[in-house]
């Protein structure tokens, strides 16, 4: 029986893709859906290529929680994965999948982590800092924001003429490589 794992995202997807494509060929895994936050988002476009349903729900709809767990049940969902998502969970997601939800954070957390710190905002103030070195954080999540207990991290060089955009990348290279396979260890 293959573990069942929703991913949730806000932007473009393409580490939700990357993951789902790195289990293509272990039936272990199965990502029978992607829930957003914003219609718009181009996950969802990843999502059709991939013939994966999406759905997406208001703040609204993340505050009462309900329909959300609605959708999770009908789909027998068994983990979830925010891979770039921008909303905070609801207790009531936390508490229905306890230690079964993780992120991904564009920083070595503690630092730069919090409300208002993801993508861009991140590698901008690793960069305004003169930090020599940047990272990824995998973590659980719990009902603060970038605090659940620290699951993996990587560290990447930040050199002194490093762009924010150039140090985006670094980190990028880091998730597309380790995120699936943190995922596999954690869930096998």
């Amino acid at each position: 029986m293959s573990l069942r794992i929703a991913l949730f995202a806000s932007g473009s997807g393409s580490n939700a893709e990357n993951i789902i494509r790195s289990f293509l060929n272990d039936s272990k895994f199965e990502f029978p859906l992607i829930i957003s936050n914003k219609k718009d988002a181009f996950v969802h476009e990843r999502a059709r290529k991939l013939d994966i349903p999406s759905f997406t729900f208001s703040r609204e709809d993340f505050v009462k929680a309900e329909p959300i767990l609605d959708i999770l049940k009908e789909y027998q969902i068994d983990c979830i994965v925010l891979a770039g998502f921008l909303l905070k969970v609801p207790e009531v997601l936390i508490h229905a999948f306890p230690d079964k939800i993780i992120n991904i954070h564009p920083a070595l957390l503690p630092n730069y982590g919090g409300k208002g710190m993801y993508g861009h905002h991140v590698h901008e103030a690793v960069k305004a800092s003169g930090d020599t070195e940047s990272g990824i954080t995998i973590h659980c999540v719990n009902s603060n924001y970038d605090e659940g207990n620290i699951i993996f991290q990587a560290k990447c060089p930040v050199l002194p003429t490093d762009t924010a955009d150039l140090i985006a990348e670094k980190v990028h290279a880091l998730e597309y490589d380790y995120f699936p396979k943190v995922i596999k260890n954690l869930w096998s």
